[in-house]
């Protein structure tokens, strides 16, 4: 790891490792939430599955409807402002999560995490395509990753003991360390919005969009984006509840389930991207969503703590390959003034898929069988393999 450092350090501008440094602090405090969030409110509500998934669905509509006018934000008004005021408002949402009792409180705190949940992602990816030129955004987007992913292993780890203890404790401590970092990034960084950009086309607002929507090769590569995140989202947001509620894996043990994931990210993703960057993007973004697909439906065979753990390793392969090259080929793809509106797009695969899975997912649960979940969130994911590799084969014949 001192080697990683030692060649990259030089590489890139400081206010990059500015980003990386801050988020590593940052997702260490969220990481103690995030995994356990829908244990928390299952069991302070008594509610089904189906609604709670339903919840994370509410955050998804509200961010698909803001994910418009974010990246249109971050490409008129800047980044720097659009990521700060994303960290400092989702910091305070956690804070009011912990008097929150009822389902509609939670519904509100989650519509108001949804607006303002993009800011951050979109700001700081276009941010980096601003600082790093192409040639080098796989490694960038990479390494930016692997310092969430610090944060992510050991925010979990800690989070399960303390969330066993009081989820208050852990609420605190996720809002604190997002609101700092957001008070860094407000105070310290300086805005990277390139002069260059055509003012006409930027103050069109949504109507710009079409630009986007009209670029067909992109749309199609959202499209599979989002299929084959929809399987990994259905693990992150419904494994911890139905590990626990099926085969009893306490939050203490699958805090250590979640911290694999980012613990093999913080080793192997540089080396991965190193070796996936010089192949054919939606190519190995077909064999990432294949792992996920493969990952996801041998979750409906695992019964204890180890083989939960195995397939979590599985579905991080599939990560380590599909996240980083997804982001570069946005980054890629966008015109130098429309980064942000780009980066929305992209982000709002995610944010679809946040909405479909946990839904799909809690149906499966309530009206087939909990094992369902794994199989339907499996072959969903397979989806979006095929829609990639079938993009590359028209690629290659054209």
């Amino acid at each position: 790891m001192k080697k990683l450092f030692t060649l990259t350090k030089n590489e890139y501008p400081s206010q990059f490792w500015v980003l990386f440094w801050g988020m590593l602090i940052s997702r260490t405090g969220a990481g103690m939430i995030w995994p356990f969030l829908m244990i928390y409110v299952s069991e302070k509500l008594s509610l089904p599955m189906t609604s709670v998934g339903s919840l994370m669905a509410i955050t998804a509509v509200a961010s698909l409807i803001s994910s418009f006018a974010i990246g249109n934000l971050a490409d008129r008004v800047g980044r720097k402002i659009t990521m700060a005021v994303g960290l400092i408002v989702t910091g305070l949402i956690f804070l009011a999560m912990i008097p929150a009792n009822t389902f509609l409180a939670f519904a509100i705190i989650m519509t108001i995490r949804g607006l303002f949940n993009p800011l951050y992602p979109i700001g700081s990816r276009a941010m980096i395509a601003d600082l790093v030129p192409e040639e080098e955004r796989a490694d960038a987007y990479a390494l930016a990753r692997l310092g969430a992913n610090v944060g992510i292993a050991l925010g979990p780890a800690i989070g399960g003991f303390v969330a066993a203890v009081s989820y208050s404790i852990a609420f605190y401590a996720a809002a604190v360390t997002l609101v700092v970092f957001g008070l860094v990034v407000w105070f310290y960084m300086k805005e990277t919005l390139p002069e260059n950009g055509d003012k006409e086309e930027t103050a069109n607002g949504l109507q710009s969009y079409k630009v986007v929507f009209a670029d067909k090769k992109f749309m199609r590569f959202a499209g599979a984006a989002t299929f084959a995140q929809i399987g990994a989202v259905m693990m992150w947001v419904l494994l911890s509840v139905y590990a626990k509620e099926n085969y009893g894996v306490p939050e203490s043990q699958y805090g250590f389930i979640a911290a694999t994931n980012a613990v093999m990210v913080v080793f192997l993703q540089m080396y991965i991207t190193k070796i996936t960057k010089e192949k054919r993007p939606l190519l190995i973004m077909a064999l990432g969503a294949l792992f996920y697909a493969f990952g996801v439906a041998s979750i409906a065979l695992a019964t204890s703590f180890i083989s939960f753990w195995l397939s979590i390793i599985v579905i991080t392969m599939g990560e380590l390959i599909l996240v980083p090259t997804a982001t570069t080929y946005t980054a890629n793809s966008a015109p130098l003034k429309m980064r942000g509106r780009y980066m929305s797009i992209f982000t709002l695969s995610w944010g679809l898929a946040t909405g479909i899975g946990p839904i799909v997912g809690g149906l499966l649960n309530d009206n087939i069988s909990p094992v369902s979940i794994w199989y339907g969130g499996g072959l969903i994911s397979l989806v979006g393999a095929v829609m990639f590799f079938v993009q590359f084969r028209r690629k290659v014949w054209e």
